[in-house]
């Protein structure tokens, strides 16, 4: 129960904290002192871990990520290691990937595309992929990677907010999604497709990958780049209108690169893998530039979930850094600790998940079948790198975001009347999670929306919409975004706490709460419930549930009502859409669905 007075939230008193002996992690964690790091910490000496463009001419991520690995020891060294779908392979070295990111760049003038333009790129998790995004920052083009299940509506909205010039994609994606929308798109003047293996692509008004790209040079200069030069733009789905085109610089690269250091705990000889889509801000900052910043082998795996694939995927590739999704941790947990056994996991070391909150039973749950926990961490499109992390070496508290990254300035605030906040000191009271502005990744604004990216902030605070309580120690709890929490009978509810505490009970697979008017309690919590393999909506279970969650949550946060559903809607990046789940129980409109999972439109 989340009310306006002193406490701790319910998830701190059901699970206890994950301790970390000393001594007992497999490698030196490289963030062992988080107070000493925090102190000692400055962006200017997170940015001199960087090499910066020859010669003083600024920073570019395209140079950080690859360039400047494939001039020195690390030039042999397995950049991208590419797991096709069906059985292909390929693997491109940091040489290699300069050479490929060079070919496009010069592909891109060769076309006349200039600086600030913008590239989107619509595929698989396929090479071409990572080679164009990385290319066209050489170019210094903004790039936009967008979901490839995305359908033509959602396309043409992205494409017109962002004014594609270039969309980089696959043949059979285009005669599907785009070669009916292309009329409406005024600023598109090329396409290139990326053919299948068996033949060149002859498409009209498009251009062929292989003809255009591969006859190019493999030398390429980057010209001068401000740092804060616009080179990134990730579109976050809106509540009822357009989404939002948020906008990042290459300056971005000194978070994605020391938060890859200390969240992820990267060290020089790991085998990393994002399984985030790039469409996903994830996919790109920390499934394209983290990883290759901190000059790692990165897996890519073309493939979708499957429990067997992925721990296949682990095994034979030897897997040592692994960061995911909540989704994929609880579907894995449908399956149950035994699917894990007989794979041999001995080079994983570190976990991590992202996304939205993890349940404390996913964070238990991977301690019993991996035999340590994930991580769970905080962050936004809007943040564009993690913000909010547990740490290798810290203790991990289920169902607890973690400490702030060293740079960062985190409070828990009120809001006032006159627009201004006021952090709040004590301990575990509710409020609305803030940052200090000004770290590297920072957004820039939101495209043609001045005036929404000005509402984000109150003086220094860049006001993140969530709700967050903070622990005497410094640990962040997430209690739900502004407009979700529930508010019945005087008690404010978050459905987090309520969604965890339900599924603790065996049958439950995913759970997701809203909040329903009733003309007594002003909202009543409603739980919508999808069950694991081999349990059946059934009336008993259904007054089970309601007995468990009273008899941990207590009857004034407990759900009045549950429903059963097959699939609960979620996006592409695994989140429970609740506000979905509400506007379908209340008959509202639905808003943008073009994150919905399965949505095609």
């Amino acid at each position: 129960m989340l009310d306006q007075t002193p406490g701790r939230p319910l998830l701190t008193e059901l699970y206890p904290r994950i301790v970390k002996p000393r001594g007992a992690l497999r490698v030196p964690p490289n963030l062992a002192d988080y107070a000493a790091a925090c102190r000692d910490f400055t962006w200017q000496a997170a940015r001199a871990r960087l090499d910066g463009l020859p010669g003083g001419q600024g920073l570019n991520i395209a140079h950080e990520a690859v360039d400047r690995h494939a001039d020195g020891p690390r030039a042999d060294r397995a950049a991208l290691r590419w797991l096709g779908r069906t059985g292909a392979r390929r693997v491109l070295t940091y040489r290699d990937l300069r050479a490929e990111t060079n070919r496009f760049a010069n592909a891109l003038r060769h076309l006349g595309v200039s600086e600030g333009e913008s590239v989107f790129v619509l595929a698989n998790r396929i090479p071409e992929l990572y080679i164009a995004v990385l290319g066209a920052l050489k170019a210094k083009c903004v790039v936009s990677p967008l979901f490839s299940a995305f359908g033509p509506e959602p396309l043409a909205t992205r494409l017109g907010i962002g004014a594609g010039c270039v969309l980089v994609t696959t043949e059979p994606l285009y005669r599907r999604k785009v070669a009916g929308i292309r009329a409406q798109l005024p600023t598109l003047q090329h396409v290139i497709l990326v053919p299948d293996e068996s033949a060149a692509t002859d498409v009209p008004d498009t251009l062929d990958w292989h003809r255009l790209v591969d006859a190019q040079s493999a030398d390429f200069v980057i010209p001068p780049t401000d740092p804060q030069d616009h080179a990134l733009l990730h579109f976050t789905s809106g509540t009822t209108g357009r989404p939002k085109g948020a906008l990042h610089v290459h300056e971005a690269a000194v978070t994605h690169h020391i938060t890859g250091h200390y969240a992820l705990d990267l060290h020089d000889d790991d085998i990393f893998w994002c399984t985030a889509d790039p469409g996903w801000v994830t996919g790109t900052s920390y499934g394209i530039i983290a990883p290759l910043t901190n000059g790692v082998t990165s897996v890519v795996a073309e493939a979708e979930f499957d429990a067997p694939t992925w721990y296949g995927i682990l095994q034979n590739e030897r897997v040592s850094v692994w960061y995911t999704a909540p989704t994929a941790i609880r579907m894995m947990m449908k399956l149950g600790v035994d699917a894990v056994r007989g794979y041999d996991l001995a080079a994983l070391r570190f976990m991590a998940s992202v996304g939205e909150p993890l349940n404390p039973e996913a964070v238990v749950w991977g301690a019993q079948a991996f035999g340590m926990p994930f991580h769970d961490n905080w962050w936004q499109t809007e943040t564009g790198g993690i913000m909010i992390a547990n740490f290798a070496a810290m203790d991990v508290k289920p169902g607890s975001m973690g400490r702030p990254l060293p740079g960062i300035a985190a409070a828990v605030v009120r809001r006032n009347e006159d627009g201004s906040v006021t952090p709040i000191e004590q301990p575990m009271i509710e409020g609305e999670l803030a940052l200090r502005a000004g770290w590297p990744s920072m957004l820039r604004g939101y495209l043609h929306e001045e005036e929404r990216y000005r509402k984000c902030f109150a003086g220094p605070w860049y006001l993140t919409g969530d709700l967050a309580m903070r622990d005497a120690e410094g640990y962040y709890w997430f209690v739900g975004r502004a407009d979700d929490v529930i508010k019945s009978s005087g008690h404010l509810i978050g459905p987090f706490e309520v969604e965890s505490a339900l599924m603790e009970h065996p049958a439950v697979a995913e759970a997701g709460v809203i909040g329903k008017p009733d003309p007594m309690a002003g909202e009543i919590v409603k739980a919508f419930i999808e069950l694991k393999p081999g349990f059946t909506p059934s009336e008993a279970l259904r007054r089970e549930l309601l007995g468990h969650a009273r008899k941990r949550l207590g009857a004034a946060v407990a759900p009045k009502e549950i429903d059963f559903s097959e699939t609960l809607p979620r996006t592409r990046s695994g989140k429970i859409m609740r506000r979905l789940l509400k506007a379908r129980e209340l008959g509202l409109p639905e808003g943008d669905l073009s994150t919905l999972e399965g949505d095609t439109r």
